[in-house]
């Protein structure tokens, strides 16, 4: 049987929980030296389920690279059609790094180079997108 402290100590801890994340993202928001790397990818074979498989397998790789602070991995969602809106890649990824070390260590990693090898011949284009805090 779960006791009243127990009880409160557990909804405290969950309470503190929930606002972990929220925690997190407005501490990055605060720190002007954020980068983050957001990378789009066109397949050379955009109907192959499996190089799609592939590259994707490939970019989830790089989440052990240290300097990654936060990684997404992400294919078109099924949005209403728009004009501005371009779902014509394949495959995203979204990163953040602590600041401009970060990903230039991420860049020269071993990892990235060995994804760079392994999956470039899989997309026909890729777009990067590098920003920090305006």
């Amino acid at each position: 049987m779960i006791t009243k402290t127990t009880r409160r100590k557990f909804i405290a801890s969950a309470s503190l929980l929930t606002l972990a994340p929220a925690l997190n993202a407005a501490a990055m928001d605060q720190d002007k030296n954020v980068l983050v790397h957001h990378v789009f990818f066109w397949l050379k074979n955009p109907n192959s389920k499996e190089d799609l498989a592939k590259l994707i397998a490939g970019v989830k790789s790089l989440s052990k690279i240290e300097s990654i602070q936060y990684i997404h991995v992400g294919v078109p969602a099924s949005t209403e059609k728009r004009d501005v809106v371009d779902n014509s890649y394949a495959v995203s990824e979204l990163m953040f790094f602590k600041d401009l070390a970060g990903q230039k260590t991420y860049q020269d990693h071993p990892l990235h180079q060995k994804f760079i090898a392994e999956c470039s011949l899989l997309w026909e284009r890729v777009v990067v997108y590098d920003t920090i805090n305006g």
